[in-house]
């Protein structure tokens, strides 16, 4: 954060406020961390804050401290409705476009508060009078310990808000292990780790709490998976019968897209989920190298996010999402084969 933002932050932060913290639709462990994080900040601070989730998130990320308060808008829509009304700011963590709200997004267009944008992804809108956003930086949630330190109150880190960000930092940088992830994400983990993150604890809190059904569903996926070396691109299938038969929960699938990319040569990973409520066919895309699955999605499935890793979606059947996807890859052949 620069220090004419950060000027304003404190500025617009220097009186008790009335603040809602949002979240994008079907929040991971980066977003729902960055926006609990946030809150415990706040609340310390003074404010009255409070998180409102477009929809419910994973039960593998609800021991976070504060997820209590957590308001879901499509359960609680009036309710939620009333306080993003009365809110005097409004934070909008880990998304830069509001059409990443899903039904909130006009509630929060009429919204007269002003915004402040903390988020990582390319392309932001221009919806935010406070708009940090910075696509080298890991997570949000490493920004929003970036946003701390501006003010000045790096040291005042608690136990709760370190196992927060801790938790955003670890998910959104595949543990470490992702190109975005620099010395200094291993240093402000190391800060966490020393102001209370929990940080062997929330990795198997996150990643070591399997169910059956979820190991199976892995199962269905592996064995779903198609490859294609001439395109140096492996892609996973999963039909809203197979998620069903598998007793699917929300988040089961994550991290699935990323077995593609620990075959040797495999540089584009693809993973399509059927959503029969929704209509639509969810894409998770995962790549190696300088090729842009940003790119890739915006251009094709409606979506976006970052270089290595992003989503779209197709409101066509899974047969025709597939079929497109295959077609498009002899236009990208030399990109990948690189």
């Amino acid at each position: 954060m620069n220090s004419a933002d950060a000027g304003a932050l404190k500025t617009l932060l220097s009186t008790p406020k009335k603040i809602a913290i949002v979240p994008h639709k079907n929040p991971d462990g980066d977003a729902i961390g960055a926006s609990l994080a946030l809150y415990h900040f706040l609340k310390m601070k003074g404010h009255g804050p409070a998180v409102i989730s477009p929809n419910d998130y994973p039960e593998f990320l609800k021991w976070m401290p504060g997820t209590e308060t957590v308001m879901i808008f499509d359960k609680q829509a009036e309710e939620a409705s009333e306080i993003l009304k009365t809110a005097e700011v409004v934070f909008t963590l880990d998304f830069n476009d509001l059409t990443r709200v899903g039904q909130m997004e006009e509630t929060l267009q009429q919204l007269q508060a002003p915004f402040v944008m903390i988020d990582h992804h390319q392309s932001p809108a221009d919806y935010a009078r406070i708009r940090y956003s910075d696509p080298r930086i890991s997570s949000t949630c490493e920004m929003v310990f970036h946003t701390i330190d501006a003010l000045g109150s790096k040291d005042d880190i608690t136990p709760q808000i370190a196992d927060c960000l801790y938790a955003g930092i670890l998910t959104d940088t595949g543990s470490f292990k992702y190109a975005s992830t620099s010395s200094l994400t291993h240093r402000v983990a190391a800060f966490l780790i020393d102001k209370g993150a929990r940080s062997s604890e929330i990795h198997r809190m996150i990643f070591d709490t399997n169910t059956p059904g979820r190991l199976h569903l892995l199962g269905c996926a592996l064995n779903n998976m198609v490859i294609l070396p001439e395109y140096s691109t492996a892609y996973i299938t999963l039909s809203q019968e197979e998620l069903d038969r598998h007793q699917f929960k929300k988040g089961d699938t994550e991290g699935f897209v990323n077995y593609g990319l620990t075959l040797a040569g495999i540089r584009l990973a693809v993973i399509f989920i059927e959503n029969k409520d929704e209509g639509i066919i969810k894409i998770s895309l995962r790549s190696e190298g300088d090729f842009s699955v940003n790119e890739f999605a915006r251009a094709y499935f409606n979506g976006g996010g970052h270089t290595n890793a992003a989503g779209g979606r197709s409101t066509q059947s899974m047969e025709e999402t597939v079929s497109y996807f295959r077609s498009l890859l002899p236009k990208h052949q030399k990109e990948l084969n690189k």
